[in-house]
């Protein structure tokens, strides 16, 4: 682990030049300038990443796009090899390496890397770790008085999705910003759809339907001198402590889009799934399909399919039947009853993923933090309710799922500590099984 690096020198006055930059974004607030988090004294926004995968490195270079005044000074990995390769890309970037000056105090590995990035002179941290780990580096963050993008999903399990929202309010007091990687909200072809679905442009919504139907994802192969828990850490999209399963770490997307819709969250969930085609070693634990209904309080019906199979029909959408018609909402295509387009989306196509640091760095500048923690928790919350149900193969309601006390972390987050899952002698991981796992 390296050292915790000295403070930074004392910065200038902040100058708000990012108000103007904010119209759309973000309205100019009138908060006590002692409520901004970003430390009085400089015009920049210095930016720490912990995780330094790919989403991390993109994440680094989104927050660079967006055009607001941000440098990033820090970054912290479990695995040295991870963090070398991501500023590698991002120095060899000639639109960023400006931008970038994280020299070798500024480097932090180790499962504990994340506090020396919380605790040093950054404003902002990213957080795009395997998500397992989201909740402790939120808390971590705004327990110093850090703005936050998170990326989705923000937990793996019940009592961490209690833990965010507990600092999502404490963030809320502070006048943190806190963004969310559920980019779509800040993607105009879904906002401009929503809003006519939301006037009533079908008429009543009853029934809905969200797919992430595709092949599958990377897999990583041990490497020499890993333990089990160095490996399941590097591996982490095949175990269900540090991923939550394909339907909570990808699906969260198209479910988070119904939410958004419904504007709640479901009452209850049953479904089921399975291990039919990834069923090696290399894949862990997860399972490989999942169908889930979920039934909302107003008694409308989400059929939720996501599947990792090559070979089958695929798709990533997510449409809502009404009264009066039907929508494709990622398409920004509304029909009438008899099929008949009348209505289409012809905006602007922009950037989500640029857009939503945009945002939240605009926000932060203008005085007034934008806070997506609580959707972002309560759309990952309703996909770990979809596994329960696909994991068990029984129905079950929001108030057991988000009371569940059932932690699948484990006791510390140390190389030395054992992992909360382990392979049997043949190697292979004990997989859910419908019908028998208890999964709440």
């Amino acid at each position: 682990m390296a050292s915790q690096r000295k403070p930074y020198d004392t910065r200038r006055a902040f100058l708000k030049k990012g108000a103007a930059a904010a119209a759309g974004a973000a309205a100019v607030g009138s908060l006590p300038v002692e409520r901004f988090a970003h430390a009085a004294g400089s015009d920049v926004l210095k930016i720490g990443l912990i995780g330094c995968g790919g989403r991390g490195t993109g994440a680094v270079r989104d927050a660079i796009l967006s055009g607001h005044p941000v440098k990033l000074v820090a970054m912290a990995d479990a695995f040295d090899f991870q963090l070398q390769r991501s500023l590698e890309r991002l120095l060899a970037n000639p639109k960023l390496r400006d931008k970038i000056d994280v020299p070798p105090d500024r480097q932090f590995v180790g499962l504990d890397a994340y506090k020396y990035v919380c605790q040093s002179d950054v404003d902002v941290v990213i957080l795009a770790t395997p998500p397992g780990f989201r909740p402790a580096h939120f808390v971590e963050a705004v327990k110093n008085n850090k703005h936050v993008f998170a990326e989705k999903p923000i937990a793996t399990d019940a009592p961490g999705v209690r833990q965010f929202l507990a600092a999502v309010k404490e963030a809320k007091a502070k006048g943190l910003g806190v963004g969310i990687g559920l980019q779509r909200h800040h993607q105009n072809v879904y906002i401009e759809t929503m809003k006519r679905l939301k006037d009533g442009a079908i008429g009543d919504i009853n029934f809905m339907r969200a797919y992430w139907n595709g092949a599958g994802v990377w897999v990583r192969d041990r490497k020499p001198g890993m333990n089990e828990l160095q490996y399941q850490v590097w591996n982490w999209y095949y175990f269900v402590w540090t991923c939550g399963d394909h339907i909570v770490e990808q699906h969260i997307h198209n479910i988070d889009v119904i939410n958004w819709l419904k504007g709640t969250h479901p009452v209850k969930a049953q479904g089921q799934g399975g291990r039919q085609v990834r069923t090696g070693k290399k894949y862990g634990q997860i399972f490989d399909h999942h169908f889930v209904e979920f039934t909302y309080p107003d008694g409308s019906v989400m059929l939720s399919q996501c599947r990792h199979i090559p070979g089958c029909w695929n798709s990533v959408s997510e449409h809502a039947h009404g009264s009066k018609g039907s929508c494709h909402i990622g398409q920004g295509v509304i029909r009438d009853k008899k099929g008949k387009v009348i209505w289409r989306y012809r905006g602007k196509r922009n950037n989500p993923y640029v857009q939503e640091h945009y945002d939240l760095y605009a926000s932060i500048l203008a005085g007034e933090p934008i806070n997506e923690g609580e959707y972002g928790a309560l759309s990952t919350m309703t996909a770990i309710m979809g596994r329960m149900a696909t994991y068990s193969g029984k129905e079950v309601t929001w108030e057991t799922a988000f009371n569940s006390n059932l932690n699948l972390q484990p006791a510390e987050y140390s190389w030395d500590a054992e992992p909360p899952v382990k392979p049997d002698e043949n190697g292979y991981y004990p997989v859910p099984v419908p019908g028998q796992t208890i999964a709440w």
